[in-house]
């Protein structure tokens, strides 16, 4: 599988990545998905501490014991939680960054990081101090780059002329196109790649898909009316010229130079093998042409 620098950093991760998210408590069986993955020619896992409050990190650290120089590790930091009482509140401050490290780092039984994300982030955090902090683990060698996980343009501006992160981490797919108007050529311009989250948009462009649309795309989706969402599946389909409509996805969103790698949340080993045959599909430019005609490029309104 093709490997893309993330921005300047010396990290080279595959098109596609594992998002962990989705592997459940299941040790056994998240250890069958990351294995399949990693033979399939994914090299990078993300996770975050926040999910399962720390128990994803432990199964994930479980399943890669024995592989972890054969990948690029993520995780994040910035929501500190509550294992006991199961909540959480948002800190960015330099203290639980570290902090936050050091138990990441005793979950996932490593003693570096090679991604490390704030997994969120407002315009009115001390974001210097949240820099310095990255910047501070930077230098001890605990963390090999850094970057942040959000879809607020204008917090994204702050860390792109601020900080030296190498990568930003948003929701990208073809029913939002808001990374478009105003994010991805701005990151390219700078050398910060992109890690696309949500590739198939809640599964509405999965082998699942009629399924999944009538799950998840019953009240709509952004803003996009549920017959919408149907019309754009079907022109899809003719357009696919035979291929899954996983394959366009994931083509669509890595068509942009920007965008380093799709992170795919996967519970089977199915849908592992899924992803990873659909991105062997090239995409024309006319496709993607007349797929831009077929959606929309729709705009960050409340998130900002």
């Amino acid at each position: 599988m093709k490997k893309n620098q993330l921005g300047q950093s010396d990290l080279h991760v595959s098109e596609l990545t594992l998002g962990c998210m989705s592997l459940g408590t299941n040790s056994s069986k998240a250890k069958e998905i990351i294995n399949r993955s990693l033979d399939a020619g994914i090299n990078h896992l993300d996770t975050a501490d926040l999910y399962d409050f720390g128990r994803n990190e432990e199964i994930v650290g479980e399943a890669i014991r024995d592989k972890r120089d054969q990948i690029i590790l993520t995780t994040k930091v910035g929501n500190h939680f509550n294992k006991d009482k199961e909540d959480w509140f948002w800190d960015p401050s330099r203290e639980h960054i570290k902090q936050g490290l050091k138990d990441s780092l005793h979950r996932l039984g490593t003693d570096y990081i090679d991604f490390y994300m704030l997994h969120g982030g407002t315009i009115n955090d001390p974001i210097n101090e949240t820099i310095d902090a990255f910047e501070d683990l930077k230098k001890e060698g605990l963390i090999r780059a850094y970057g942040i996980s959000s879809i607020r343009p204008n917090v994204i501006r702050e860390y792109v002329s601020r900080s030296t992160i190498d990568a930003v981490m948003m929701q990208y797919n073809l029913l939002d196109r808001r990374p478009e108007e105003e994010i991805l050529d701005l990151l390219h311009e700078n050398n910060i790649s992109v890690l696309a989250r949500g590739p198939l948009a809640k599964g509405m462009f999965s082998s699942q898909a009629e399924q999944q649309l009538e799950k998840k795309g019953k009240d709509g989706f952004l803003d996009y009316a549920y017959d919408e969402l149907k019309t754009i599946q079907q022109k899809l389909t003719e357009l696919s010229g035979g291929h899954s409509l996983n394959a366009i996805a994931l083509r669509y969103i890595l068509k942009h130079p920007a965008v380093a790698s799709a992170v795919f949340g996967a519970s089977s080993v199915e849908q592992v093998e899924e992803n990873v045959n659909a991105s062997y599909t090239t995409l024309t430019d006319e496709t993607y042409q007349a797929i831009q005609e077929i959606t929309k490029p729709i705009q960050y309104a409340s998130h900002r």
